[in-house]
Parts: structure tokens; C-alpha cells; sequence
């Protein structure tokens, strides 16, 4: 595989992510509550955005993932044991951040039985006894059945599951997933009633034709949010960039993907699954 990479990066990736004034008051004060954000530990290119605006993305089970996904910036490993304390000490820092819409997400867990999903399950839990209640967004790993069905009980408002790149490039990016099981997850997850979500990233070698496929398999799936952003490789050891997407394309895949039927397509550039899913969750409610 060719590891030249498409050049330098266009205008439109071009972003500040240092961080100042409220952004460093709210890393202190994860890095205080010993809880883990996506947005660090994924390298977000919109976490000074997010910081600075009072919001993260909680990543749950620790920083350690057990899987080692070509594309990814997490933590490879063996994963530590369970902070059984944790769902309630997010519930705690949420409630600090007065948080309205709260996001969790978490490393793969394949060394727990249902993959943690009765950990999610526990953390939306302590977070529906919060006065006033956050709306739950869990962005989920490929669960075995019984996790997906402890979280399922859980009711959390949607259940975010990204199929991350289309259908001919997921085995060498996936090796230890299926595409077939990330489609079951988010169907069934559909089928019982949940606003669905998923989200992939552009720019890793895949067509145009196989982008509008796959908004195609999503929409015939009944999920109702997709996002889609460029790929950024981490370091120089991950999956290279085959080409960056410019903001007009991203634009055409939205406008495809909303004739689709899909509800919401949000698509750009620097567009990750959480980026503003406030805004998003709540848009979709008001037109529902």
C-alpha cells in the first residue's frame, strides 16, 4: 500500500485546536474527575469547539481498546478492569457541565461478555436521575446480543452505531468486525423504536458510486441520522489518506442521502459522529 499521502491539507481541514480560556477549564476538569473523552483520545479536530462550549463526549471502560482498527487513534491493547464507580461519576460531571444532551461512547470491549453494554445500561441509568434529566446519546461498539438488549432497556434517546467506511474496504479497516453485523446492530436497533444513527468517514480509497451505496443500504437500514467527515490518519502508522474530499462533494452526498430518506444527512469536512449532536438531536425533535 502506498503511504504517499494527498499533499498538504486544503484550507477547509485547516483548524486551531489549541486550546484556551473555558476549553482548558473543561480538560482540567475531566482530567480532575479521572474520566475520558473521545474527543482527546480520537485526537477530535473540534475539541477546542466542543471544550469551550462546556461539552465532550464521554468515553467509557477506559482509555484502552481491545481491538487495533487501522484507522484509529485510541489506545490499543489490554483494557483495565471496570470503574464500577464510573456511570455515576459521569452523571456527576454532566451535572457540573450542565449538560442538556449528554453523549457516551467507549473503547471495544471484547474481553466482557456483553461487551459493556450493562455498563452503558448503568451509566444512562445514573444519568436519568439527574433533576433536570439530560437527553442520552450512546454511541455504541458492535455489541453481542445481550449487550445491545441491556442498553436497548436502558432507553437511551438514540443509539449511535457508525458502519465507518463502505462495504469493500471494511474487512482490511475492520479486520475483527463485520459490516453484515454493524447493519444487523443498526436495524434491529431501528426496529425497536430508537432514533438511529451512524456515521463514516470519506477519503479512505472508497468511489463516489460506493459513498451513494452505502447512504442507500443506511436509509433501506431505517437509520435516521448519518454524518459523514474526511479521514485524518493519526500518525503515519495508520490507514494513509487516499484523497481529501472537498466541501462540495460532502454537500452532493448529503443532498443524495437526504432523497434517500434519511432525516438528517450532516456532512463536511471536519464532521465527526458527536460533533454537534445536540444541535442535531433537537432539530430532528422539533420537526417531529
Amino acid at each position: 500500500m502506498s503511504r504517499v499521502l494527498p499533499g498538504p491539507k486544503p484550507a477547509w481541514l485547516r483548524r486551531n485546536v489549541c486550546l484556551s480560556g473555558e476549553a482548558l477549564n473543561v480538560e482540567a476538569f475531566l482530567q480532575k474527575s479521572s474520566l475520558n473523552s473521545v474527543c482527546e483520545s480520537a485526537a477530535c479536530p473540534n475539541r477546542g469547539e466542543c471544550f469551550a462550549q462546556k461539552r465532550a463526549t464521554f468515553l467509557l471502560m477506559g482509555p484502552v481498546c481491545s481491538r487495533a482498527c487501522r484507522y484509529c487513534a485510541v489506545i490499543k491493547g489490554t483494557p483495565e478492569a471496570l470503574n464500577e464507580k464510573e456511570p455515576e461519576n459521569i452523571a456527576a460531571a454532566a451535572q457540573k457541565l450542565n449538560l442538556n444532551h449528554v453523549v457516551l461512547t467507549s473503547v471495544t470491549r471484547d474481553d466482557l461478555n456483553d461487551g459493556g453494554g450493562a455498563h452503558f445500561a448503568a451509566t444512562v441509568a445514573a444519568l436519568r436521575r439527574l433533576n433536570p434529566q439530560p437527553t442520552i446519546e450512546t454511541l455504541i461498539p458492535d455489541f453481542p446480543a445481550s449487550g445491545l438488549l441491556a442498553l436497548m432497556a436502558a432507553a437511551p434517546e438514540v443509539i449511535n452505531h457508525n458502519i465507518e467506511t463502505v462495504e469493500r474496504l471494511f474487512s482490511s479497516l475492520r479486520p475483527r468486525a463485520s459490516f453484515k453485523r454493524s447493519l444487523a446492530i443498526l436495524q434491529e436497533v431501528a426496529e425497536n423504536g430508537f432514533l438511529t444513527k451512524s456515521g463514516f468517514m470519506v477519503g479512505l480509497g472508497e468511489s463516489h458510486d460506493e459513498v451513494l451505496k452505502l447512504l442507500k443500504t443506511l436509509a433501506d437500514s431505517n437509520v435516521d441520522i448519518v454524518t459523514i467527515g474526511q479521514y485524518l490518519p493519526p500518525s503515519p502508522r495508520h490507514h494513509p489518506a487516499a484523497r481529501y474530499v472537498p466541501p462540495e462533494e460532502f454537500a452532493e452526498f448529503a443532498t443524495a442521502g437526504r432523497e434517500m430518506g434519511l432525516k438528517y444527512v450532516f456532512a463536511a469536512p471536519l464532521v465527526r459522529s458527536s460533533y454537534l449532536a445536540e444541535e442535531v438531536f433537537f432539530s430532528l425533535k422539533r420537526k417531529n
